[in-house]
């Protein structure tokens, strides 16, 4: 299945960069520079980040993948919610 209509990269190119190495990529930022390519639109950040869950990757290891306040695990830094106390 085709998950990125821009760069042209399928759920097979996604799976197959994704591993244990050290150089083998941690956020959906680094799938795209694995395969060769940046982001465009990002609208497929999304599937690729269901992707890397389903295979154990990424995140760190208090947050799901690229979900974690105050990281910008995919390189598009979202707004970052503080408990008031």
């Amino acid at each position: 299945m085709i998950v990125c209509h821009c760069n042209v990269l399928s759920d097979h190119d996604i799976r197959a960069c994704l591993g244990d190495g050290p150089d083998c990529p941690r956020a959906v930022g680094e799938v795209y520079t694995c395969l060769g390519c940046s982001p465009e639109c990002g609208r497929c950040a999304r599937t690729i980040r269901a992707i890397m869950r389903e295979a154990g990757v990424g995140g760190c290891a208090a947050c799901p993948v690229g979900e974690c306040a105050g990281h910008a695990h995919d390189g598009a830094a979202g707004p970052v919610l503080v408990a008031a106390e």
